[in-house]
C-alpha cells in the first residue's frame, strides 16, 4: 500500500530528528535552544512539526514547549522527556525518548521504553487496542513502577495527531487495527501516584472552528492557526507578529469562544518525576 511506505518515509524523517535530538539534551542547555534547533531540523528535512516540541521536565509530563523567553536550562539531576512530532502532507510520525544522568530515573526510562518495545511485538493486523493495552500493563506492573494511567498512545490519521486513545492499562476496547493504520504507543512511568492534572500555564494551542471575533489580532491568530499550522497544534511563541500582552489577551478570548482549544502543561499530581517513552508504528 502506497500509504504504508509514506509512513515509513516519514518514520525514518522523524527517527534522524530523535538522533539529532538526542546529541543536545545535556544539563546547562537552554531548552528554547533545544526545541528551536529540534524544529528546524524538522524542517531541513522537508517536513513540518505535527505539534511543538514537548520538553517534559521531571513531574511535567506532556504540553510543555518553551515559551518565547524561557531561560529554563536542564539541571544536573533533571529527567527531561523530548517529544517530536512531524508530517509530510499530513502524515505524522510522533517519537519521544526520555533523558536522564541520575541511575534511578534511567532505570524507570528503561521500563518505558521496554514497555513500548513489548507492545510493539505483539501489533499486526486485527489485534485489539485492548490486547495492546494489557500488554503494556502486565509489563510495567512488575517492575515496582507505576503507568500514568490518564495518558495514552493513540491512533494516527491525516493531520491528526490523536486519534482513538491506546490506554497503558486493561480496559475492553475491542477495535481492531487494519492494514495500513498507524499508530503511536506512547507510555509515561512513574513512582507517583500514577496520574496528572492541568497546571495553569498553557503554550500550545489548536485550531478548532472558525468564530467571529471583532479583535484583529484574533482574526489574524485564527487564520494562522488553521492555513498556515494547517489545523495542527502550536505554540504561542510561533506567533511573532503579534506583541505579547495583546496575544495573551486574543488567545484567551478564542479559547473562551471556542475557536481553539488550549492545551495546559500536565503535570504529576504527587510531583513524582515521569519517564515517557514513543513510537509510531503502521500496520503491515
Amino acid at each position: 500500500m502506497e500509504e504504508i511506505e509514506k509512513y515509513k518515509e516519514v518514520f525514518e524523517k522523524a527517527k534522524k530528528v530523535l538522533e539529532f535530538s538526542e546529541k543536545l539534551v545535556k544539563p546547562g542547555v537552554n531548552i528554547i535552544e533545544i526545541a528551536e534547533k529540534i524544529e528546524s531540523k524538522i524542517l531541513e528535512l522537508g517536513s513540518k512539526p505535527a505539534f511543538p516540541v514537548n520538553i517534559g521536565i521531571n513531574e511535567i509530563a506532556a504540553h510543555y514547549t518553551p515559551s518565547i523567553k524561557d531561560d529554563k536550562k536542564i539541571g544536573e539531576d533533571d529527567l527531561v522527556k523530548i517529544d517530536i512530532g512531524l508530517h509530510v502532507e499530513g502524515i505524522i510520525g510522533d517519537f519521544a525518548f526520555s533523558f536522564s544522568e541520575n541511575k534511578e530515573d534511567r532505570e524507570m526510562i528503561k521500563v518505558a521504553k521496554m514497555a513500548v518495545e513489548e507492545a510493539g511485538k505483539i501489533l499486526r493486523e486485527n489485534v485489539k487496542i485492548k490486547e495492546i493495552s494489557a500488554t503494556i500493563e502486565s509489563f510495567v506492573e512488575k517492575t515496582g513502577f507505576k503507568i500514568v494511567r490518564n495518558l495514552t498512545g493513540h491512533l494516527l490519521d491525516k493531520y491528526v495527531v490523536h486519534g482513538i486513545s491506546i490506554p497503558n492499562v486493561r480496559n475492553e476496547n475491542n477495535i481492531a487495527l487494519k492494514k495500513g493504520q498507524a499508530l503511536a504507543i506512547e507510555v509515561f512511568v512513574t513512582k507517583g501516584e500514577g496520574w496528572v492534572k492541568e497546571g495553569s500555564q498553557t503554550e500550545i494551542y489548536q485550531f478548532k472552528k472558525d468564530v467571529g471575533v471583532r479583535n484583529i489580532d484574533g482574526k489574524k491568530i485564527l487564520k494562522m492557526a488553521e492555513k498556515d499550522f494547517e489545523g495542527l497544534p502550536f505554540a504561542k511563541r510561533w506567533i511573532k507578529e503579534i506583541p505579547q500582552t495583546r496575544l495573551e489577551i486574543a488567545l484567551k478570548e478564542l479559547v473562551e469562544k471556542g475557536g481553539l482549544i488550549g492545551y495546559p502543561v500536565l503535570k504529576e499530581v504527587s510531583k513524582a518525576k515521569v519517564a515517557q517513552w514513543e513510537e509510531s508504528f503502521v500496520i503491515e
